[in-house]
């Protein structure tokens, strides 16, 4: 969802504006037999323009329900049959929703239809019902999942059962008690995909905003020889690592501390106009007497409406310096408005941080016409 989340909140909107609703009509009027267009449509499209990219998720689902006919066992057929057809992700969203909203009279068959479906757009919202509804039997069947074949199912089973999804409800029971999902996390933690490991890495990066002792004991016993597992450990522990948590430092590899200075910081433009960009530069140089690896990151702190500033920290990159010895350090963030952050304008400072430690800071200032 990521790349998703950093398009226009129009762009994303449009994804199930009523072209793409017609096109889909289309799909099923081809493909299941009874269906009702106009039924579909008129259901699809009333009210649409107001509507968030979630809602209108949620309204596929809706009109498929009222359009297509029969049971829900024959519905169920004809939404799984439509998926590889639709050609998008967000729209099959809304079929994966069609099974969270009206399946949870029959999870064997539903938990199997998003089996199926989510390579064709992610179940991840879909199946968190069902991991409410009953959460030991649905985690069973996902921990079932952790050896599929296909990436996708693999991934389903760590990302649908996140504690904190982004875009969906929390799952209250795992905030209170990770515990459940110890089967899944530990069979996923060297799995060969990408996209397996980073949702592995966010659902343990959720539970340390409660239970960060858990996580530390849970991946106590990885063996981070494998790259695959380290590389999941510091994606999970990255909240941790800016804060210059030493338990994960250590875990990386970092050292505790940051014996350095951080020279010649430069901040420009000193004033820039939103949809610019600033650069950061600076020169980080260490003052040990041993070899350090310093994770470096840096800070924004951003004007919100009311006038006040909120830090967001961003990773820059890990280093190791030899004592005594300097390297340059470059970035540009980019100033535009995106469905999760909206600019305000005002002084806004940054600060570079070494293993957590606040090391050196300036301002720029965000003109907004």
């Amino acid at each position: 969802m990521t790349d998703a989340a950093s398009t226009s909140s129009y762009n994303l909107k449009d994804l199930i504006g009523e072209t793409a609703l017609r096109s889909l009509a289309t799909v099923f009027a081809e493909s299941a037999p009874g269906f009702q267009r106009k039924r579909f449509l008129a259901v699809a499209t009333e009210g649409l323009e107001p509507l968030s990219i979630t809602q209108r998720v949620h309204r596929v689902a809706e009109a498929l329900d009222a359009a297509l006919p029969g049971s829900f066992a024959a519905k169920l057929d004809a939404v799984v049959a439509a998926a590889p057809k639709t050609g998008g992700a967000f729209m099959n969203m809304g079929l994966c929703d069609f099974v969270g909203s009206y399946g949870l009279h029959d999870p064997a068959a539903s938990l199997k239809a998003l089996k199926r479906m989510t390579g064709h757009g992610t179940a991840e919202f879909a199946i968190r019902p069902f991991l409410r509804q009953d959460l030991a039997g649905t985690l069973k069947t996902m921990t079932r999942w952790t050896t599929d074949r296909d990436e996708h199912v693999r991934r389903l089973a760590s990302e649908g059962s996140r504690p904190r999804l982004p875009w969906s409800f929390r799952l209250d029971a795992l905030v209170a008690d990770p515990a459940p999902l110890a089967e899944i996390l530990q069979a996923l933690r060297a799995d060969d995909s990408l996209y397996v490991r980073r949702s592995v890495a966010n659902n343990l990066n959720d539970i340390t905003k409660d239970h960060a002792d858990w996580v530390f004991a849970h991946v106590a016993d990885w063996d981070l020889t494998d790259e695959r597992s380290a590389w999941i450990v510091k994606h999970a522990l990255r909240s941790r690592i800016k804060q210059g948590d030493a338990r994960a430092l250590k875990l990386i590899g970092a050292s505790e501390g940051a014996m350095a200075v951080v020279e010649r910081l430069a901040i420009e433009p000193s004033r820039v106009a939103l949809g610019g960009e600033v650069e950061i530069a600076f020169e980080l140089r260490s003052t040990a007497e041993t070899t350090q690896r310093l994770v470096v990151d840096y800070a924004v702190h951003y004007v919100k409406k009311n006038g006040r500033a909120s830090p967001k920290v961003f990773k820059l990159k890990t280093v190791e310096l030899e004592p005594g010895a300097s390297t340059p350090i470059r970035i540009r963030r980019a100033l535009r408005n995106f469905t999760t952050r909206t600019h305000y304008a005002g002084t806004h400072a940054i600060e570079v941080m070494v293993n957590g430690q606040k090391l050196a800071g300036g301002t720029f200032e965000l003109l907004i016409d």
